[in-house]
């Protein structure tokens, strides 16, 4: 039998995954080599993860630095990689936060950033908007919408929980009351379509909270680290929550995330008041230092906007009417339903994600796309039936 013809065993994985038809051996910048000798465009980015293509050199000399120097140590230790890679990531965020706790997973980070804002108010009432998407542990998908109907599973959620309007400022800003502990809001939404929040619904959040005195949290899991183009979806639009946090991009294919703190915030902090083993080990920071630094010496931020505009001013084709998002972000608007079309693009050797929305495709490519592989895209739609 021959390597190609090998079916690869797979009772011994929980079968909780729908899956594409394709199976992955090994990757190299935005392509994707298949196990039948295919080369797939990688528009999806291993769900939005792989911010830097694929085994991108210095992501990977950075990874292999630090395995050999030190592969991991205890949080009860200092280690001057987590403290250097803590310091980029605030430097690099630019907002109005002043301290990082690593942690493991986005649905983790929003799990620890629901638990201190109920914890610090005293409040044990949460506010998220409607079609978001936080995560599957307790708390994270309590402010899941739709969860609870679908998978929550949990007897109870740990609070009380109000979905808000994504679209009317005002009605949103008025879910907020004296009893409310955070507002926890994706400013892009991922799973929801690439939908980019309004801008004043965003402020308005903002200056409910401050009336009230509850806080306010950026879900940037899907979002942060150079996706939209900025470094954090809240420097696109000018408004600083109080709690941020990030995870998929941080790492570029390293489990890491980060919870990143206001100075109000941190200096309410005390020892044992959060905790995580593997969270900030020198690995997993090693890579948030790497990334960092690869996305600001390579200007792939700027990559970003100039690719993700040229695609938006051309993809009105085919199946394909509008688009919504922002930066490599992106939720295509399609007459047909998009899982259709995604089959279809597939056939033609490019991999792109769909969403909640049925008529949305998503695109969530590396940061190193370019306008060449966007014409791929381009011209893939052109050949497909409106």
């Amino acid at each position: 039998m021959t390597a190609s013809t090998i079916t690869p065993v797979r009772d011994a994985l929980a079968a909780v995954y729908a899956q594409y038809p394709i199976e992955i051996e090994s990757a190299q910048g935005v392509w994707l080599h298949t196990r039948d000798g295919r080369r797939v465009l990688d528009c999806y980015g291993g769900h939005a993860v792989a911010a830097l293509g694929h085994s991108h050199p210095r992501w990977v000399a950075a990874l292999a630095h630090q395995a050999k120097t030190l592969a991991f140590q205890t949080n009860a230790v200092a280690l001057s990689v987590r403290s250097r890679a803590a310091q980029r990531l605030i430097t690099f965020a630019n907002l109005n936060l002043s301290q990082v706790f690593f942690v493991n997973s986005g649905a983790e980070a929003n799990e620890n950033a629901l638990k201190i804002a109920c914890r610090l108010t005293g409040r044990d009432h949460v506010v998220a908007l409607e079609h978001g998407w936080h995560g599957r542990t307790a708390a994270a998908g309590a402010v899941t919408y739709g969860a609870k109907d679908k998978w929550y599973g949990f007897p109870r959620t740990p609070f009380d929980v109000s979905f808000a309007s994504r679209t009317d400022a005002v009605a949103a800003a008025n879910a907020i009351t004296t009893k409310t502990a955070c507002v926890i809001v994706e400013p892009v939404q991922g799973l929801a379509g690439a939908f980019a929040v309004p801008t004043e619904v965003l402020r308005a959040l903002r200056q409910r909270c401050d009336a009230t005195g509850a806080l306010l949290i950026f879900d940037e899991v899907q979002c942060g680290v150079g996706r939209t183009g900025y470094a954090f979806g809240a420097n696109r639009v000018d408004v600083t929550p109080d709690l941020l946090t990030t995870a998929k991009a941080l790492g570029a294919g390293f489990p890491v995330s980060a919870l990143l703190l206001s100075p109000m915030i941190a200096e309410q902090l005390r020892y044992e008041d959060l905790g995580t083993t593997f969270g900030g080990g020198p690995m997993a920071a090693a890579m948030v230092e790497a990334v960092i630094d690869i996305i600001e010496t390579e200007g792939l931020t700027q990559n970003v906007r100039a690719v993700s505009a040229y695609f938006q001013q051309h993809c009105q084709r085919g199946p394909v009417y509008g688009c919504q998002g922002a930066g490599f972000l992106m939720g295509l608007q399609t007459h047909r339903p998009a899982k259709h079309i995604q089959a279809q693009l597939l056939e033609k050797n490019i991999l792109v994600g769909t969403a909640a929305d049925p008529h949305i495709l998503r695109l969530l490519p590396p940061y190193t796309l370019t306008t060449e592989h966007a014409d791929l895209l381009l011209a893939a739609l052109d050949g497909l039936q409106p």
